[in-house]
């Protein structure tokens, strides 16, 4: 039976493909006024959203369409002052029909806020649509005026917490070199994170030896990892505090894994982690270059794109690159204390432009540079270390984009925190850290890990411990 959808913005913004995810070949696809309205207004903006939108009028465009009337479609009438029109959303894999309604005047009452979403509401509720929508406030709003509203569960994550890549296993010394035949092992992918707690025996009688081995199962077998040695090999300016943040750190060196997903909360260390690991990488050849992006829009600031920001293209990805700059600020301190050598070589005592020279000469001496994400189509990014910061707010699309942009003997790494959600039309369920957690869980390809340990300042635990 075909459904009658009405789409909101929020729907075309996330991906385009959306669209024919919900025509299936027969439904009927709805859309206001409101919506070409507010997806013009997004046609200049140089980040997701202003690609979505000037996509979706390319699509639109090799068709002007036409007016038809409300029995062709099994409409019973058309509310007085409304214009219906029919167009195509056509590329060279759909041909999707996108019915248009306009509406002169509208009989809810408009506040100085949220008209454009009560308009939509409102004709959805005339004519008996289903809403389609991913912006919650639209949606329970909806909800309560009694008008049939939905997300778009598509690429959805039901559990993301409960996925885990740490899997601990009891064995008997002497059966160590064959625990990849055991069943429960097998079943596991590749790249999950291993704890083998050894066993011995005399005679019958087994005992726990008080040992234990950590590795990785790559190509099926039990790699052991010996952490304290790949630190001692490397000499990374950061020690690892923890057995989370050691794994993490030997899991992104490893010359076998390309593609890697960390998970954890402020304070995990995952961007000072993987900076670190890529200076390594670049020590050892393996990269010529780190390459630091973050999306640069938030929910509470719907300027916070690049295009709106005051100053030159450096200026304005300053403002969101500070988790970058931390870690190198952390990094430039450390030394500091430990070499007078590298305190004559970073002058960056306490005066800040002192500091903010030592940090450009950190990130020059190690080729670290930054991208803006909405100038990544087109480039091919090779042989470099990049890590994707805050990919909670970022979607699948863009992971994607970004993704088909390495080059060869480039490796990524996605850090994010699912309990983070800034974005206003991602969800924790739904957005491109989930996704890639799950795509971890099964796939031999990418490697994973969930960091759960943070190290917090004294000041920083006391908020922690004595605020619910």
């Amino acid at each position: 039976m075909k459904k009658k959808y009405f789409i909101d913005t929020s729907i075309i913004l996330d991906n385009i493909e959306n669209l024919n995810v919900l025509y299936d070949e027969e439904n009927l696809l709805f859309i206001s006024d409101i919506v070409l309205l507010e997806l013009g207004k997004k046609k200049e903006n140089l980040g997701e959203s202003g690609y979505f939108s000037r996509e979706f009028f390319r699509l639109i465009n090799h068709n002007l369409g036409e007016e038809i009337t409300i029995e062709s479609i099994g409409l019973k009438t058309l509310k007085k002052g409304d214009f219906l029109w029919k167009t195509y959303l056509k590329d060279l894999d759909f041909m999707i029909p996108l019915y248009i309604i306009s509406r002169s005047h509208y009989a809810t009452p408009m506040p100085e806020w949220g008209q454009n979403d009560l308009k939509i509401a409102e004709i959805a509720l005339d004519y008996g649509f289903t809403l389609i929508t991913n912006d919650t406030a639209l949606k329970i709003h909806s909800l309560s005026r009694g008008i049939q509203a939905e997300s778009l569960e598509r690429n959805s994550v039901h559990n993301v917490d409960s996925i885990n890549f740490f899997h601990s296993f009891t064995c008997h010394i002497q059966e160590i070199p064959t625990i990849h035949q055991l069943q429960c092992f097998q079943e596991l992918s590749d790249w999950s994170l291993i704890e083998i707690t050894e066993e011995e025996n005399t005679g019958n009688s087994r005992y726990l030896n008080g040992k234990k081995q950590f590795g990785f199962k790559i190509k099926g077998e039990f790699c052991p990892q010996n952490f304290d040695e790949i630190l001692k090999i490397h000499n990374p300016y950061v020690l690892p505090l923890n057995l989370e943040q050691k794994m993490y750190y030997s899991l992104l060196i490893h010359p076998s894994n390309r593609i890697s997903v960390v998970s954890g909360a402020t304070g995990s260390g995952k961007t000072l982690i993987a900076l670190q690991a890529g200076l390594t990488l670049l020590k050892m050849g393996m990269v010529d270059g780190i390459v630091y992006l973050r999306n640069t829009i938030t929910a509470n600031d719907k300027e916070a794109e690049l295009g709106f920001r005051k100053g030159g293209e450096s200026e304005k990805l300053d403002y969101f690159m500070y988790p970058l700059y931390s870690a190198i600020n952390f990094m430039i301190a450390k030394m500091q204390k430990e070499s007078l050598a590298k305190r004559i070589e970073y002058r960056g005592e306490n005066k800040g432009e002192q500091k903010a020279e030592a940090t450009e000469y950190f990130m020059k001496k190690h080729h670290i540079s930054l991208i803006d994400i909405a100038h990544a189509r087109g480039i091919t990014i090779a042989k470099k270390f990049v890590i994707f910061d805050e990919v909670q707010n970022a979607s699948n699309a863009t992971v994607k984009l970004i993704g088909t942009r390495m080059g060869e003997e480039s490796r990524i790494v996605f850090l994010g925190d699912t309990k983070q959600i800034d974005h206003p039309y991602l969800s924790r369920n739904r957005n491109g850290l989930a996704t890639l957690l799950k795509m971890a869980k099964d796939d031999d390809y990418i490697a994973a890990i969930k960091l759960k340990q943070t190290i917090r300042s004294e000041i920083a635990g006391w908020f922690e411990d004595h605020f619910i």
